[in-house]
């Protein structure tokens, strides 16, 4: 007799993330307008809190205070969408451990910090779809956004460091830079395809 494959569990969240430049922003407005039956998409909460006034400055006790705030907001956020939105997919735009790659002592002490770890971070993702910053192929990010700071070099550090923390995830998936974007979409709307397939599949 032929073995009934388990059910997958049902998708609840997912990080939408990479280095600045990499049109994950864009990207997500995209897919929520093409999977608005399956997900909800929660802003990126360092774009909220710049707009809203907080600095944006090198001093690594001003980064350190500014990425605390990040993350709890981060961790409040992603609570409330789940509540509003309880039978929805979050899409979440960045994720609690993009702090480590932007904290001056590095992502050890970032956690320890925060009073959590890695592991537990990437353990409340279901998925992670990263997309490679521009920079990595020498194009321009510098696109109108009023909060972004980076030069290249930068965003290609940054890129490295949130490659390195996120790859760590089991559920990790890399868009690669590509000339055209919308090659790079196309891609990105593959993952997301299969991604909404498991949670159409598992249980609710």
């Amino acid at each position: 007799m032929t073995k009934t494959p388990p059910r997958l569990p049902r998708v609840h969240k997912i990080a939408l993330t990479g280095g600045p430049g990499g049109g994950k922003s864009t990207a997500a407005e995209l897919f929520k307008r093409e999977y608005k039956d399956f997900i909800s998409l929660v802003p990126e909460v360092a774009t909220l809190l710049f707009k809203g006034g907080y600095p944006r400055v090198d001093s690594p006790l001003v980064v350190e205070s500014i990425q605390n705030s990040i993350f709890h907001v981060q961790l409040n956020i992603e609570n409330t969408y789940s509540t509003l939105f309880p039978h929805h997919t979050l899409l979440c735009d960045r994720g609690t451990v993009d702090g480590g790659a932007y904290w001056p002592q590095g992502p050890e002490d970032f956690f320890k910090t925060m009073g959590t770890s890695l592991k537990e971070e990437l353990a409340s993702y279901d998925a992670v779809i990263f997309f490679e910053t521009a920079a990595a192929g020498g194009l321009s990010i510098d696109l109108g956004n009023p909060v972004r700071n980076e030069d290249q070099r930068k965003a290609i550090e940054l890129d490295l460091r949130l490659k390195d923390l996120w790859s760590q995830h089991p559920h990790f998936v890399y868009i690669k830079n590509e000339p055209s974007f919308l090659q790079k979409i196309l891609a990105g709307i593959k993952a997301m395809d299969e991604i909404i397939q498991l949670t159409k599949a598992g249980p609710t």
